[in-house]
């Protein structure tokens, strides 16, 4: 009895030490596994052999995780790198090829003389003409297109052919009944008779009668608020507050837009209810806050709707420059550049115009690569007639006296006075804004 316990206790002890150790390859074997999975789990944190410099440019620039990207000999089927700016590209071929007259000539959207329009556009590369009414009264289509042509014709790099077409006060076109039967009304009548659809119709047409002469650029709209009937801008105004002008210059930057029509804002930073600097100095004395709560509005509006140029007036606004006039202050181009986020083409009002010619005085050109322009630099140069402050941002000068000034300016790049690096910046906006509008084709192949 003794011995077959003994015997028991012995297979019970070999049961027991088997059940352990299975127990124990049991364990061994499940740490293994959760081992080897945890290992896996933390594999993506782990830091990945160096890649070559061109692997991780093209895997920044497409968005790719490293687990799409394993094969670094093949490209995701699915994702492309960031496509190249044709726009972009097509400016800077165009601007590779130009000669120091030709981009100069480019800078300029001159007057469109009385004689011998079209040769002059080849004389002085000339960058586009403004035409007025004494460029369409008493013509008919056939002629006004002609014309247009002929300067078109002349031209290495086609131009911008603008015109200030706003409705109501200022027409230029639409005055010839040979063009149309009545003069377009203004925005103020319009909204009052039609709403927003009027605006818009309105727009549409007139952006199809322009075209059909060749015209690819309207001085338009006004974005200046003004609710003062006795305010020297109100009949060219909206008429309104400045959120409801606002969305009046969104409406017709976005219908201009889809005809391919050229927009430009006018007159920045806001007229107010400041005198005509078409005959005098404007001296506008308001602080900031009313244009950046006001005034700033409507421009934004437009700029974030896409319009093309920004028109500068020639007011001399103190909040922002009490030196010179706006159209030539550097505060004023980077209010506009860095506030209000305009990369496109900005130009000066005419600098004909006696706002500025006075300011000046008696002077023949200044072209400066310092900023800002200030009183003392006027002074200093006293032989002066015109400004072009190519320093200070602008990109196209509006001027009538084009013969004394592109070859002023050409002399100031030669010299140093401008730098080529800033002069190319200015013509490649250009550039860039006429093969956005269709004028400059695309591609090399397809220009004419």
């Amino acid at each position: 009895m003794e011995k077959c316990e003994m015997k028991k206790v012995r297979n019970i002890a070999v049961i027991v030490l088997s059940v352990i150790c299975v127990g124990i390859l049991v364990f061994l074997l499940w740490n293994l596994r959760s081992t080897e999975e945890s290992a896996q789990e933390i594999i993506p944190e782990v830091q990945p052999e160096p890649m070559s410099e061109q692997s991780v440019s093209d895997s920044d620039v497409s968005g790719n995780s490293a687990e799409n990207s394993a094969d670094p000999t093949e490209l995701p089927e699915t994702e492309e790198s960031e496509p190249v700016d044709l726009v972009e590209k097509r400016a800077e071929e165009l601007l590779a090829g130009m000669t120091l007259e030709e981009k100069v000539g480019q800078l300029f959207i001159a007057r469109c003389p009385e004689t011998d329009a079209a040769s002059k556009v080849t004389q002085y590369h000339l960058g586009g003409y403004i035409l007025f009414a004494r460029d369409f009264t008493g013509k008919t289509k056939e002629e006004v297109t002609a014309s247009i042509q002929s300067y078109q014709n002349a031209a290495e790099i086609p131009l911008l052919i603008g015109v200030d077409e706003e409705g109501g006060t200022v027409n230029r076109v639409s005055k010839n009944t040979n063009l149309r039967k009545t003069p377009f009304a203004s925005p103020q009548e319009l909204y009052t008779a039609g709403g927003w659809d009027m605006i818009r119709s309105d727009t549409q047409e007139k952006g199809q009668l322009l075209q059909s002469l060749g015209i690819n650029l309207n001085f338009a709209p006004v974005c200046d608020v003004s609710q003062d009937p006795q305010d020297f801008i109100y009949a060219r105004s909206f008429g309104q507050d400045a959120e409801q002008t606002a969305e009046y210059v969104r409406t017709v930057v976005q219908t201009m837009s889809q005809e391919q029509m050229g927009s430009v804002l006018k007159h920045f930073p806001g007229y107010g209810n400041n005198s005509d600097t078409h005959t005098g100095i404007a001296y506008d004395e308001r602080p900031i806050e009313g244009f950046v709560n006001s005034d700033f509005l409507p421009f934004q509006a437009g700029i974030d709707a896409g319009a093309d140029m920004v028109l500068v007036a020639h007011n001399v606004v103190s909040c922002m420059d009490d030196q010179v006039p706006a159209s030539i202050s550097l505060p004023v181009h980077n209010i506009l550049r860095n506030e209000l986020g305009f990369d496109g083409v900005i130009i000066t009002d005419d600098l004909v115009m006696e706002g500025v010619r006075q300011f000046a005085g008696d002077a023949e050109i200044a072209v400066i690569n310092k900023a800002p322009v200030t009183r003392w630099v006027l002074d200093s140069c006293p032989k002066l007639k015109m400004i072009a402050v190519m320093a200070t941002g602008f990109n196209v000068l509006c001027c009538t006296d084009f013969e004394v000034q592109v070859p002023a300016v050409i002399k100031a790049v030669e010299t140093g006075e401008i730098t080529e690096e800033r002069l190319n910046e200015s013509v490649l906006r250009i550039l860039k804004m006429k093969i956005k509008l269709g004028i400059i084709a695309d591609t090399a192949d397809a220009q004419d």
